[in-house]
C-alpha cells in the first residue's frame, strides 16, 4: 500500500470511531381523500415542510391519498396511520359531539366559520376527540357544499325532490336530504365517479376546490350554488403518536400544523374565486341565485330534529357568535 494509501486508510479509520451514532429518523404518515394539488394536499405539503424543517430532519411526514375516509379515521385510532387530513363528514361516526357543524346553514360565512372553530367552541370540540381514542390537533377546511346533478337544473327546493344525491356516511346530511325529499345515498368518495358514470346516483354536493380538484364536471351537468352546508376540515393524529414526542417536538408540530392550515385556507379562498368560472368553461351550468330562505323554510322539520338529537346549547353558541 503506498503512503497516500495507507494515510487515506487512516483517515477513514479515525472518522469511523469519532463519528457518532446516525439520527433516527421516524416517519409521519399523513392520509387524505384528494389529489395533492387540492386544499388538502397543499395543507399537507405545508405540514410537512414546517415540520421537517424544524426538528432538522428527524421527523419525515409521508403524504398519501385514500379515497376512503372513514377507513382512515379508522386507522389512525388503532395507529397504522399516524395522521388524518378530511373533513368532518365521516368523523360523526367516531365523536358524536362534532355532528353539531354539519347542520345545514350554520354558519354565515368563511368568517364566521373560521372565527368559530379557532375560538373556544371549536377547541371544545377537538377536546371531545381524547375520550375517542383520537386527538383532534386543528381545524382545517373543506368549504361551503353545494350541489350537483346531471338531471335538471336546480332553483330551489322542490327541484331537489326525486334526485338521488350520493352523501357522506354522515346522518345529519343525510337527514337534510331526506326532508328536501331526495334520495340520499351515502358511500365513501372513491366510489362517487362510479356511481355517477353508471347512473346509481343522479348528483352529489361537495365544496366548489373538491369538484374542480376532481373534474367532477365530467360527470355533472348542472350546478347550483346552494351554500347549504359549510364542511369544516381537521387534522387528527394517533394519541400514541403525539405522546411519544418530547415537548419541542410537539410544539414544532402544532406550529407546522397551523402552518397547514393557512395553506388550507388560503387554498380553499382562491378555489372558491376561481372556480365556478373554471367550471363554467368546462361547460357546467351553473345557477347563482338561490333562495336561501326558501331552503331554510323547507328543512324546517330537519332542524327540529337537530334541535333533539345534537347540543343544542352549542348550535345557539355557534348561531350567535361574533368577532370581538
Amino acid at each position: 500500500m503506498t503512503l497516500t494509501r495507507r494515510a487515506a486508510a487512516a483517515a477513514l479509520a479515525i472518522a469511523a470511531m469519532t463519528a457518532g451514532p446516525a439520527l433516527a429518523q421516524t416517519t409521519i404518515t399523513i392520509q387524505h381523500p384528494l389529489p395533492s394539488a387540492s386544499h388538502y394536499g397543499v395543507g399537507a405539503a405545508a405540514l410537512k415542510e414546517s415540520f421537517e424543517r424544524a426538528t432538522a430532519g428527524r421527523y419525515r411526514v409521508n403524504i398519501q391519498r385514500n379515497d376512503n375516509e372513514r377507513e382512515i379515521v379508522e386507522s389512525v385510532q388503532i395507529g397504522t396511520v399516524e395522521c388524518y387530513i378530511g373533513s368532518t363528514g365521516p368523523v360523526g361516526n367516531f365523536v358524536p359531539g362534532v355532528r353539531v357543524v354539519d347542520v345545514p346553514f350554520l354558519f354565515r360565512d368563511y368568517a364566521h366559520a373560521r372565527g368559530v372553530l379557532d375560538s373556544e367552541i371549536g377547541q371544545g370540540l377537538l377536546q371531545q376527540f381524547n375520550a375517542r381514542g383520537l386527538v383532534g390537533v386543528i381545524w382545517m377546511e373543506n368549504g361551503f357544499r353545494h350541489l350537483t346533478n346531471s338531471r335538471r337544473e336546480v332553483n330551489s327546493p322542490a327541484d331537489v325532490r326525486g334526485l338521488k344525491v350520493r352523501t357522506m356516511e354522515n346522518q345529519v346530511h343525510m337527514r337534510a336530504f331526506t326532508t328536501l325529499g331526495a334520495l340520499p345515498t351515502p358511500m365513501a368518495f372513491s366510489e362517487l365517479v362510479p356511481a355517477l358514470q353508471q347512473g346509481t346516483v343522479d348528483g352529489q354536493e361537495n365544496p366548489i376546490p373538491v369538484i374542480v380538484a376532481n373534474n367532477l364536471n365530467q360527470v355533472q351537468r348542472y350546478l347550483t350554488l346552494t351554500s347549504h352546508v359549510y364542511s369544516p376540515g381537521l387534522l387528527i393524529c394517533n394519541p400514541a403518536m403525539m405522546q411519544a414526542m418530547s415537548p419541542a417536538d410537539r410544539a414544532a408540530f402544532m406550529a407546522a400544523a397551523r402552518a397547514g392550515q393557512q395553506a388550507n385556507r388560503d387554498r380553499v379562498s382562491s378555489d372558491d374565486a376561481s372556480g365556478v368560472e373554471e367550471l363554467r368553461r368546462r361547460g357546467m351550468q351553473v345557477v347563482t341565485q338561490v333562495d336561501t330562505a326558501a331552503f331554510q323554510t323547507a328543512l324546517a322539520a330537519a332542524f327540529t330534529q337537530y334541535e333533539r338529537e345534537l347540543d343544542a346549547a352549542t348550535l345557539r353558541r355557534i348561531r350567535a357568535w361574533q368577532p370581538n
